[in-house]
């Protein structure tokens, strides 16, 4: 068989099957050859009935003569022609003596007015249409490649495909096995007539088996597709219209709900803190100033900034809100009257000014807690200052006798300890102006530091008053002293009582001794300081005025000045004044015994040597 038989065979099985599925939708039965059963004209009005959905009037519907089949054949010619379909070289005997190529030609022009001719793509239209369509559905498939109606059909890779990208649930395309030409061809064959309900127009030979694929059975096999996947298609879109209004006005009422929860929240937060700040309490104290204005600070870097964004976050989706029904021509969105967003801004506005007024109640809190704190440490410590100098004013008013004055004394030094238990006072005070950062007070100019010192010196005058007392009861019982003695011994016991205790240690003695001339080994004065302290507790200035009255009336005698000058100048028969003021003596009796004592030589350094011995002798003749 020649390629143009057997082309024309293809068409021939293809056309038929078309046009069946025609009668078949309206209950007629099949054809099973165009040259004889279209040729008495009855099918072929049949057809035109159902394809152009009109009654054609009276026919014969059995003829038997040649004139009557031609008479059918020419109404349904006519009919072809008054739809606009331009029938060329074919007229009624062609169809009744059973030209099958003029046959064909008829119905590859029906298929085309009827099935092709409304196919658009992209302004194309026919052919070029169904052509772009079948590229662009099946251009992800890497093996695809359609450039025509012919070849690029023949490994049934392409139908596969078609399917796939419509239909996935019906075939897995990357499990098949892309180099098994007629399996795949044979798979859409029959997902195609059992699924899609487009029947199958070709077999598989006419795709796999033959060196061209006719192109006009392939298009009217693939307008199929087209048909079926387009009403899919339409379907879809028109859910999918309904889908995306639903959609667009579900997330109009989410976004409304979410704006109007979103505002009653804002809003009752924002009434919510202004009715705390209106019932907030201050205890008084600057520590619980402090701890408001934190909070409030806080407040505002924390809370009320999460409020600045969620109010202008409210703000823009209310206008997304108006924005999306605009676009859409829906009607605008009113809220409720007490949600929209100018309740919104008095809220804030009444916010704002809420903050005002407690910004200035914590600050007015806070002054006047200083100002409270500054006049309480002034009253403490003016009251302190005034007991200080009160005690002051009755030590330096003492006169009378020295028993009376000795006995208001202690009364005063009794006060003492009452009066310095309150420092405490003056320091916790003191530390709740510097908690509060006061440190400037109008009200006092004295400072903890100053009263403290000022208390120290009280006390101190007070033990200096005791011991002087005491000192001048004991110097005035010293009956064997000269005034000028008692004055020079008391002001030597003043001088080395350094703590100002009225009593000297054993070195402190022992440097008292040394400046008036009485030197000791340490062995006697270990033994002197022991026997003092048996007497009288402590070396006291009784103690050490007694001590000085035995030493100055035992050194009466020359024997005990010249051991006491052996014991100065080390056993020398003189005393330079080096040993003088090794020993201790005071600068004026060093002074003194120069002028007095006569010289006997000089050492090797120059220094000149005193005879003490016959300045002892001298004295004592």
């Amino acid at each position: 068989m020649s390629l143009e038989d057997k082309t024309r065979s293809v068409q021939e099985r293809t056309f038929c099957k078309w046009l069946n599925t025609k009668l078949e939708m309206a209950g007629y039965p099949p054809i099973k050859s165009l040259v004889a059963d279209l040729s008495d004209g009855v099918r072929l009005i049949q057809l035109m009935e159902i394809m152009g959905d009109v009654n054609l009037g009276r026919y014969n519907k059995n003829p038997r003569m040649r004139v009557q089949k031609a008479e059918n054949v020419s109404k349904a010619l006519d009919f072809i022609t008054s739809r606009g379909v331009k029938l060329t070289n074919i007229g009624p005997e062609d169809i009744v003596d059973g030209n099958i190529t003029l046959i064909l030609g008829m119905i590859w022009t029906l298929i085309l007015r009827f099935t092709i001719a409304d196919i658009s793509e992209e302004g194309l239209s026919a052919k070029d249409g169904l052509l772009l369509w079948c590229q662009r559905k099946t251009e992800p498939y890497k093996e695809v490649d359609v450039r025509d109606f012919s070849l690029s059909w023949s490994d049934g890779l392409a139908l596969c495909a078609l399917i796939h990208c419509h239909r996935p649930d019906l075939l897995d395309y990357d499990k098949l096995d892309k180099s098994d030409r007629h399996g795949n061809t044979r798979l859409a064959f029959m997902v195609a007539a059992e699924h899609l309900g487009i029947p199958q127009l070709l077999e598989v030979e006419d795709l796999c088996d033959v060196a061209k694929p006719d192109d006009k059975s392939v298009m009217a096999y693939i307008a199929s597709f087209f048909h079926a996947f387009s009403s899919m298609d339409q379907a879809e879109t028109v859910s999918r219209r309904v889908e995306k209004f639903a959609e667009l006005m579900q997330s109009v009422w989410v976004s409304k709900n979410d704006y109007e929860r979103r505002v009653r929240l804002l809003l009752a937060a924002l009434a919510q803190t202004q009715t705390d700040w209106a019932g907030s309490t201050f205890s008084g104290t600057y520590s619980d100033a402090m701890k408001h204005s934190t909070d409030f600070n806080t407040y505002k870097q924390t809370t009320k900034r999460t409020w600045v964004v969620e109010k202008q976050d409210v703000a823009t989706l209310f206008g997304n809100v108006q924005t999306k029904l605009r676009t859409y021509g829906l009607r605008e969105y009113v809220p409720p009257p007490e949600l929209t967003l100018a309740e919104v801004d008095a809220a804030w506005t009444a916010l704002l000014a809420s903050e005002a007024r407690r910004s200035r109640t914590i600050n007015a809190q806070i002054r006047q807690i200083k100002e409270s704190l500054r006049k309480s440490f002034a009253d403490i410590a003016n009251d302190f200052e005034h007991r200080l100098r009160t005690i002051s004013s009755a030590l330096a008013a003492l006169e009378g006798p020295l028993e009376v004055q000795q006995q208001r004394v202690e009364e005063i030094k009794a006060r003492i300890p009452a009066v310095a238990e309150d420092l405490t006072k003056v320091a916790a005070a003191e530390e709740e102006c510097k908690a509060a950062n006061v440190e400037e007070n109008d009200y006092t100019v004295f400072t903890y530091q100053d009263l403290e010192f000022e208390l120290e010196l009280v006390e101190q005058n007070v033990a200096k008053k005791m011991a002087f007392i005491d000192n001048q009861i004991v110097s005035r019982n010293m009956t064997n002293l000269t005034p000028a003695q008692l004055e020079q011994f008391e002001s030597t016991f003043r001088y080395f009582d350094k703590d100002e205790t009225n009593t000297l240690s054993q070195s402190e003695m022992a440097a008292a001794l040394a400046s008036l001339g009485i030197v000791y080994s340490d062995q006697d004065m270990d033994y002197i300081y022991d026997q003092l302290l048996s007497d009288y507790g402590a070396i006291n200035f009784e103690a050490f005025i007694n001590l000085l009255v035995d030493i100055t009336e035992d050194q009466t005698s020359p024997e005990q000045l010249r051991e006491s000058f052996r014991g100065i100048a080390a056993d020398k028969p003189y005393v330079t004044e080096l040993d003088l003021r090794l020993a201790h003596l005071p600068a004026a009796s060093i002074e003194y015994l120069r002028e007095v004592m006569p010289r006997a030589a000089q050492d090797a350094a120059g220094e000149p040597e005193y005879d003490y011995e016959s300045w002892i002798t001298e004295a004592f003749m």
